[in-house]
């Protein structure tokens, strides 16, 4: 982060040196975007689940990152789930590491289910269910 927050203030001291007419749109929109993206980053890691880890590979490419979610309760306690995110212009880093933290916890609702057969899963055999959840932590999230 360092590395960009350095670019940063290396670009606008350059923007300052040049004449308005050479600055183009496209490198006034990914300085703003950058701008934005130092103070997401700052705002995400000031307010971080405690069951989230969030790593930047690139500190010059804040809008992609590693998420490693390990929930602390319910079925998927003792997993860590590990995703790679890029954050496209239009959205927040923050609310996409949130929405990610809620898979595991309000977002896990068996009477709207973002999968069907599962939810069917639990409704029909509640321990044959946590086995299957517990059998896929060992197998994928460890």
């Amino acid at each position: 982060m360092l590395t960009l927050a350095s670019k940063l203030k290396r670009d606008d001291g350059l923007k300052g040196s040049r004449t308005a007419a050479t600055a183009s749109d496209s490198t006034r929109r990914v300085s703003v975007r950058d701008k934005l993206l130092v103070k997401e980053v700052a705002e995400l890691e000031a307010n971080l689940p405690c069951t989230c880890k969030v790593h930047f590979p690139d500190p010059n490419k804040l809008h992609c990152f590693q998420l490693t979610v390990t929930p602390d309760e319910g079925y998927y306690q003792g997993g860590k789930f590990q995703f790679e995110t890029e954050v496209p212009d239009a959205y927040n880093m923050v609310d996409v590491v949130w929405g990610l933290n809620s898979l595991f916890t309000d977002l896990l609702n068996f009477d709207d289910p973002l999968n069907i057969e599962a939810a069917e899963h639990h409704l029909r055999d509640k321990e044959d269910f946590r086995n299957k959840v517990d059998d896929y932590i060992k197998r994928y999230a460890r």
